[in-house]
């Protein structure tokens, strides 16, 4: 993608987006409700169009010229509701232009690995919102297509499901898959991803590794857990190389200076209070996100936007329940 941009009337849904993603590779797009990342991986689908910009797709100029190469789950959820479930599965692979002959015992197959054998011949109806899903992502990887494309994959699953489809995604990527996904949950990427791609408004704020992104971050702190969770912040900020402390939770969040070794601050800490667990604090996408917004700055903008992240959550979990 190519400076692309996306606009509806007034609003402008994608602004000037440029991306490149190499073959074999794992990325999510993350960013709140509303940030544009279904409306990007609609132009990427040839699902809408670009105002301007450029884009292509497998080598291609629209993803319509290389179909049969791409699986795709929109967040939209959808199915023939009349059609049994097996019936349906072998009916969007032939449409996928796989050959009839041994198409229904790869159905098959499929549904018994996603604990959906007992269902093959009720109709799509029948089956809960959870389980559409799952017979959605089949029909979106029966074909065996070079590029998969899942938006809001997680969306209305139980935590059980969430792990089997997280499973299921890592199996298409170690195969050679090229995955993109997109989420509101940054856990859900953290836990998966190899590259994050951040939209915020509609603007990609954040491009890189998950690796390079936690060394960007770094937020260089520590947290402490004291024995009987006794206030210690006073012995603790007494301790060489403590810029500040605070207690979060009961935790205490020991920031270091900037020219302090953590593990030497860590043996510091051991050696100056009571201490029943002690870890360096890796910086969350959640957190990471949070501090590009903002501009760094903490304080009642910092605790709005954390606010809509977990509201959004909060909504799937609510669905999925």
């Amino acid at each position: 993608m190519n400076s692309v941009r996306k606009t509806f009337g007034s609003k402008v849904a994608v602004q000037g987006i440029d991306l490149a993603i190499p073959e074999g590779s794992i990325y999510g797009f993350i960013g709140p409700n509303g940030a544009g990342k279904t409306t990007t991986i609609r132009m990427i689908m040839s699902i809408l169009f670009p105002d301007s910009g450029e884009l292509s797709v497998l080598g291609k100029k629209s993803a319509v010229e290389s179909k049969d190469r791409i699986g795709y789950l929109p967040e939209e959820r959808g199915v023939y509701k009349k059609m049994k479930v097996a019936a349906f599965l072998v009916y969007m692979g032939r449409l996928k232009g796989m050959d009839s002959a041994g198409l229904k015992p790869k159905v098959m197959d499929w549904l018994e690995r996603i604990e959906l054998g007992e269902v093959a011949k009720k109709k799509c109806e029948e089956l809960s919102k959870g389980m559409q899903q799952k017979v959605q992502f089949i029909a979106s990887v029966l074909h065996e297509p070079d590029l998969i494309i899942l938006d809001e994959p997680f969306s209305g699953l139980d935590p059980v499901n969430m792990r089997l489809l997280r499973d299921l995604i890592n199996e298409q990527h170690t195969a050679g898959k090229t995955v993109i996904f997109s989420t509101h949950v940054m856990q859900q990427a953290e836990s998966i991803c190899d590259h994050i791609i951040m939209i915020h408004e509609g603007k990609k704020v954040l491009d890189d590794t998950l690796g390079d992104i936690r060394n960007r971050f770094d937020p260089r702190a520590i947290h402490v857990d004291t024995i009987n969770h006794d206030d210690q912040s006073t012995l603790i900020s007494a301790v060489p190389g403590i810029a500040n402390v605070r207690i979060h939770e009961g935790i205490h969040v020991v920031k270091l200076d900037e020219s302090m070794d953590k593990q030497q601050a860590m043996q510091n800490i051991l050696n100056a209070v009571p201490v029943s667990r002690i870890e360096i604090k890796r910086p969350t996408l959640e957190d990471v996100f949070i501090e590009i917004v903002t501009g760094g700055s903490s304080g009642g903008d910092h605790e709005d936007v954390r606010a809509k992240l977990l509201a959004g959550s909060k909504e799937t979990q609510e669905v999925a329940s």
